[in-house]
């Protein structure tokens, strides 16, 4: 993506501009808020297909997430072969195995009792997609010279983000797992060593009996996640 050649900047004009009145404003953000206050973390999944072009829209619109002096250091692995989820559920549930036998902890362990998980993992293959989320911790330039990339964690965070509203919108749950470690990804989605999984996100319609732990609808209030520093707000 990168040349050694020196990269001028090229300032062009705004591309897209969105001239809404306060009003207009604030009805798109209230409807996006309600959309978004119905997401829920389920792992009961039916096995109802999920269209290939779906999960292709949901990774472009990732794709456009800030980053890092625009590096984009993501890839998406998205897996819909039956013989290849049944194999990540089999090295997941064997690392979730030591985690849970106490490899957590104690506090971790009951931190995550009001949830109710344990180290099966039958949603990695019922979902009818799992998507692999991977940090690129360099680039490659044509000549095969690696170059820096810039704040890959925070990068891929925001595109990950990007990623489950997009899915979301189109009607789809999603299930965040991230066993500990997870070099395993690495071989079964045949990614190059410069690419480290850092998530799988279960991805499909819940199932009709699909339930929520009870804790897992309180979320802190506005006041808990917020502080305004007004222009009038006095420093000393």
């Amino acid at each position: 993506m990168f040349s050694k050649s020196n990269l001028p900047h090229d300032p062009l004009p705004l591309p897209d501009r969105f001239d809404w009145t306060d009003d207009e404003a604030r009805a798109r953000l209230t409807g996006f808020f309600d959309l978004m206050a119905r997401r829920h973390t389920v792992r009961d999944f039916s096995d109802r297909s999920v269209p290939q072009d779906i999960i292709e829209t949901a990774v472009a619109t990732a794709g456009r997430a800030p980053s890092g002096a625009n590096h984009q250091p993501w890839f998406f692995a998205a897996v819909q072969d039956a013989g290849l989820k049944a194999r990540i559920r089999a090295e997941a549930e064997a690392e979730e195995e030591k985690f849970y036998d106490g490899g957590a902890g104690d506090e971790w362990l009951k931190a995550l009792e009001p949830i109710g998980t344990d180290a099966s993992k039958p949603h990695l293959e019922i979902a009818p997609w799992l998507i692999v989320v991977f940090a690129q911790r360099w680039g490659t330039r044509e000549d095969g010279a690696r170059y820096k990339h810039y704040y890959v964690p925070e990068s891929v965070g925001l595109a990950t983000g990007f990623l489950i509203g997009a899915l979301h919108l189109s009607g789809l749950s999603v299930l965040t797992h991230t066993p500990s470690p997870m070099k395993f990804l690495t071989g079964l989605c045949d990614r190059p060593v410069a690419e480290k999984p850092v998530m799988i996100l279960a991805v499909g319609h819940p199932a009709k009996d699909a339930t929520v732990p009870a804790a897992a609808l309180n979320k802190k209030p506005l006041e808990e996640i917020l502080t305004v520093i007004s222009a009038d707000t006095e420093t000393t």
